[in-house]
């Protein structure tokens, strides 16, 4: 018997992920697990855009809402947790979809991770101490010259990216992107990915009416309310940062507004550049999801 398949819907934020895996879930009969590293914690709704309660009633969702923003998480643990639900997915379905703009996810999901060297104290300490030089400025200058390759796509608004990177790095005396280029693991399933061709134009006049509507819809109260934990690995991330910056005083609340759509563009751009990279994506146009659901029906086919 030939191996269960795993549709994967990658993508920059405000693409038409979401509804797309839904229709897909429907037309073949199976569940969806969230690629996205903010939608598992349950509390945060807005700024993450999860699916609607509606969007989840039309088919089974994995890892939304699943965590606590106060649990110890990471793509290393969401591999095993994934892994383990598709285990359980695949005596049932032939398929199942994963969708998500967090690409560390996918490559969770698709290669696993690869064996990195034990930091050394040492180096810890030097990581830290450049922080107090020149902050996360200093520290992504600090990456540029140490490993260029990974540069250009760590996520530049998440600190803990880049301060792994280095120590890693400095630890090592080799660059972060060494330890990342080593075979994918062996998986129980074959996987295609998908992911949208659109105009950037197009993209990030999405990207900013989607802020606007998370800011009516009640993100900076939801901010708020997780303002005191504001340190948490989990809450290092575009749409929260800036409005705890607002909070402080920092900025004004247009000003914030602002600096989340510019991040999440950055963000976005970072996002195709890794997706570009890799030989597995299929670049179609979501809204054609006649052409998806017969690439899908060929592989099922050919078994």
């Amino acid at each position: 018997m030939s191996k269960p398949l795993l549709v994967v819907i990658a993508g920059p934020t405000a693409s038409g992920k979401t509804n797309l895996s839904i229709e897909m879930a429907e037309r073949f009969g199976c569940p969806i697990l969230s690629l996205d590293s903010r939608q598992i914690f349950r509390e945060l709704s807005i700024g993450t855009a999860v699916p609607t309660p509606e969007e989840q009633a039309r088919a089974k969702h994995y890892f939304i809402h699943s965590h606590s923003i106060h649990d110890e998480y990471s793509a290393g643990k969401y591999e095993v947790e994934a892994l383990a639900v598709l285990s359980e997915i695949y005596k049932k379905h032939r398929i199942a979809i994963a969708v998500g703009g967090s690409t560390l996810y996918m490559k969770a999901i698709l290669d696993g991770f690869d064996e990195f060297p034990d930091i050394r104290p040492s180096a810890a300490q030097t990581v830290q101490e450049w922080h107090h030089k020149g902050g996360l400025s200093f520290w992504l200058e600090k990456l540029k010259i140490l490993d260029p390759e990974y540069y250009e796509i760590v996520d530049r608004e998440n600190p803990r990216r880049v301060q792994r990177a280095l120590e890693v790095c400095v630890s090592s005396g080799k660059s972060y992107s060494s330890f990342r280029t080593t075979e994918p693991k062996e998986r129980d399933f074959r996987a295609i990915v998908f992911a949208p061709e659109l105009n950037r134009e197009v993209l990030y006049r999405r990207i900013n009416q989607r802020v606007d509507h998370m800011i009516a819809d009640g993100l900076i109260d939801e901010a708020k309310e997780v303002f005191d934990y504001r340190d948490k690995k989990s809450l290092q991330t575009v749409g929260y940062r800036e409005l705890f910056r607002y909070f402080d005083g920092e900025m004004d609340l247009e000003t914030a507004i602002s600096e989340i759509k510019k991040n999440t563009r950055r963000y976005a751009k970072r996002q195709l550049t890794w997706l570009r990279g890799d030989e597995r994506v299929v670049w179609v146009d979501f809204k054609n999801k006649e052409q998806i659901i017969e690439r899908i029906e060929e592989i099922l086919d050919h078994q």
